[in-house]
């Protein structure tokens, strides 16, 4: 089979090759998935790139990126359902401590990890339910309804951000989200109610104003430690901050005074390693909102398994409009 893999960390140009490898067999609990369309995520490029901290070297003698994916089941191993042959499935933790990922034309995997695709949604929108749609509905729905509350969304633009503002607007929020100013347009329509410059000098107080004062009840942060002391400011008491990210500063100092007098929560999302009952609610969530129409995960771009290089550039590259992925079939 066709497969986009590399050796070594760096730049994706220099590290990223074809290969054609041998077809792997789906053992005992698993399926054998023909991949459609793979999805790319900012955490297989850094991955790539050998940025995380205390990795110094890939952990198998070759990867085959990526997490997200979506295809149909082609055969199953014992102990599957061999009913599930030819079903649309979409693919969570394809990459997650494994060596094969879905840049590839077959992945096998455990079967609880090809999810039953709901007839009417498209590859194209289950490639990018793994990381951004399980994300944006734990960080959203963490802590369980949220109607009547106000939320805040920082990076209202990204993936998750957007998919956060989606989901949380449905569900009975006022979401209140921040992104720079080109974006704001594709944000409100999303369903912010408030959108603000995340750059802005005075965003404290205009996220205060738009609560009456109140403040915010749950936060969607993909930039923790550079938002900490805004967090503080805009939290209502007892509120929590559900953070998924802190790339630009991963070493955060806290305000520990004021998160301590509001009694703010702190939940840190890593969504590889989401228990199974939150993980199952994750699911029925991004189904239901499909179901009814209420969630439209956005594409940015399309490209070739032999572009896999540019498709890493292009998911690290500030302003993009959605999910980037690569037609395998």
């Amino acid at each position: 089979m066709r497969s986009v893999g590399y050796s070594r960390f760096g730049a994706a140009s220099d590290v990223l090759h074809e290969e054609d490898v041998p077809t792997p067999a789906p053992g005992a609990g698993e399926v054998l998935v023909r991949v459609h369309l793979s999805g790319v995520n900012p955490s297989d490029a850094k991955a790539r790139a050998g940025t995380r901290p205390g990795v110094t070297k890939p952990a198998f003698e070759r990867i085959i990126p990526h997490s997200d994916g979506a295809g149909v089941i082609e055969a199953v191993g014992t102990d599957v359902d061999r009913a599930r042959i030819g079903q649309r499935v979409w693919i969570w933790n394809g990459q997650w401590q494994r060596a094969f990922g879905t840049a590839a034309d077959y992945i096998a995997l455990p079967a609880t990890q090809a999810v039953p695709l709901p007839d009417d949604v498209s590859f194209e929108v289950g490639a990018t339910l793994g990381i951004p749609g399980l994300t944006a509905a734990q960080t959203v729905f963490g802590d369980g309804e949220i109607a009547g509350q106000t939320l805040l969304i920082s990076g209202g633009a990204g993936a998750v951000g957007h998919n956060a503002v989606q989901l949380a607007r449905a569900a009975g929020a006022t979401v209140i989200a921040t992104c720079s100013p080109s974006a704001f347009d594709r944000v409100r329509a999303a369903g912010a109610a408030h959108v603000f410059d995340y750059a802005d000098p005075d965003l404290a107080a205009q996220i205060l104003d738009a609560t009456g004062g109140q403040g915010v009840a749950r936060a969607v942060e993909v930039e923790f430690g550079q938002n900490a002391t805004l967090l503080a400011e805009v939290m209502a008491p007892n509120g929590t901050i559900a953070a998924y990210g802190s790339g630009k500063e991963m070493e955060p100092t806290l305000p520990f005074g004021p998160f301590l007098f509001k009694a703010l929560k702190i939940d840190i999302t890593l969504i590889y390693i989401l228990p199974e009952a939150p993980r199952q609610a994750a699911i029925a969530r991004l189904h239901d909102a499909l179901r009814k129409g209420t969630f439209q995960p956005e594409i940015d771009a399309h490209y070739p398994l032999s572009a896999c290089a540019s498709a890493h550039d292009a998911v690290m590259t500030p302003g993009r409009n959605g999910a980037v992925l690569l037609d395998i079939a």
